[in-house]
């Protein structure tokens, strides 16, 4: 069962009385508009803390003695900042490879049930911990990292792979990541969404925290949304019914929003961390007819 928790979760507690929550936005929004104002940086790190919470400790239920994986290092920028990265190659040695983007929290350890069923759906894997998680370089991670450290695992997988079709595929988090990359690499032959949210914006929105003004002060939105349309790539879309920390209805916005060639997965009970293990078979014949790579 995967227990990696992925993703930005939301409160279950029920919400705050109207007047009391009037109250505090009233205190609030002067403060959080100064904030903006002033330019804090501190805010804006403190964001991505909020938003990735990144852990360099390993899951608890990491077991790595039946895995089939090469570690490798990607450099990114030009501060000798590296990423840590697993490369897991499929059976086939002419295999399409892709690119995996994990979501927040957890590290590679938390996500290596996901990644090694991607091989097994027949793909070379690359994935990557963003700098701040695992064993890549400290950092507190932001949106602008994020998208520069998928960009320099995008190159390095040229690099390992070269001539091959390249695919990415992003859980949580990482669809917003993978969104962005598919924008910024349209030789992307695919993407993958799995289990992604529209906005930080409209998750806060789905919280008990939703009557915060967090327009004045929110710098790292990974607005999905916004970006979706613009994607030319072919796109497939995955979600569980009962995704408990992303609502389902994001996943069917995102799908309907967007233009390129596209085909949505309705994972029927699956939750936020389940959907290839619940619909393995639905991603095998949906990845085989999407990305036109004959029978996997």
């Amino acid at each position: 069962m995967d227990r990696d928790r992925n993703g930005l979760h939301a409160a279950q507690d029920q919400p705050l009385p109207r007047p009391f929550r009037a109250q505090i936005a009233r205190f609030l929004a002067p403060l959080l508009g100064a904030l903006l104002l002033s330019g804090c940086a501190y805010w804006t790190e403190k964001q991505g803390e909020l938003i990735f919470r990144p852990t360099k400790d390993s899951w608890w239920g990491f077991n790595a003695a039946n895995l089939k994986l090469d570690e490798h290092w990607v450099e990114v920028g030009k501060d000798g900042h590296k990423l840590h990265a697993w490369w897991m190659k499929a059976e086939d040695a002419n295999a399409p490879v892709l690119l995996y983007l994990h979501g927040a929290r957890w590290n590679l350890t938390g996500s290596v049930t996901r990644i090694d069923r991607w091989r097994k759906l027949g793909f070379n894997v690359l994935a990557i911990d963003y700098r701040g998680f695992g064993k890549s370089s400290d950092l507190i991670p932001s949106e602008s990292s994020a998208y520069d450290d998928a960009e320099a695992a995008w190159e390095y997988l040229g690099r390992i792979a070269p001539g091959k079709p390249r695919f990415i595929v992003g859980h949580s988090l990482g669809g917003a990541i993978a969104t962005e990359l598919a924008l910024r690499r349209p030789d992307a032959a695919g993407l993958v969404l799995e289990a992604t949210f529209t906005s930080v914006k409209d998750m806060v929105a789905n919280s008990t925290w939703s009557f915060l003004p967090v327009d004045l002060i929110l710098t790292q939105r990974f607005d999905t949304l916004e970006r979706i349309p613009q994607v030319k790539v072919p796109l497939v879309v995955v979600h569980g019914t009962r995704d408990s920390v992303v609502p389902y209805e994001m996943g069917e916005k995102l799908f309907a929003a967007a233009t390129a060639p596209k085909q949505f997965i309705k994972v029927e009970g699956g939750s936020h961390h389940n959907l290839s293990s619940v619909a393995f078979d639905q991603y095998r014949s949906a990845l085989a007819e999407m990305f036109k790579l004959g029978r996997m």
